[in-house]
């Protein structure tokens, strides 16, 4: 019984992160030389691995605040793979929606620096 409102309290605050998204900084994305995400990513931006002007990955921590890394391959030989943007403002865009597919079972976009959350 405890274990279960244990569940439902952890729940309700991953809930309450995911409203809370819509009020902080835009995310950023940081790029950095190689084909390999750092060990650590950062809290909120997200990471562009590049080596030799080829786009490699983008790294993030998961946006419900479970503390995930997440690693979308964006090299055009990968699949599943997606396409990152960046505006001048260093606010990404990802193509497809993300949905993580252990654990959290997080699913959302990353629009302009944004996390939409699919319902």
């Amino acid at each position: 019984m405890f274990r279960a409102f244990l569940r439902s309290l952890a729940g309700a605050w991953r809930w309450a992160r995911k409203k809370r998204d819509g009020f902080g900084p835009d995310r950023r994305i940081q790029v950095i030389r190689g084909d390999s995400l750092p060990p650590k990513l950062p809290k909120r931006d997200l990471v562009l691995a590049r080596e030799d002007d080829e786009d490699w990955c983008v790294g993030m921590r998961c946006p419900c605040g479970c503390g995930a890394d997440i690693e979308l391959l964006v090299i055009p030989e990968a699949k599943p793979r997606w396409d990152v943007s960046i505006d001048a403002n260093q606010r990404p865009t990802l193509t497809p929606s993300v949905w993580v597919q252990r654990g959290c079972r997080s699913h959302f976009w990353l629009r302009g620096g944004r996390v939409q959350w699919c319902e």
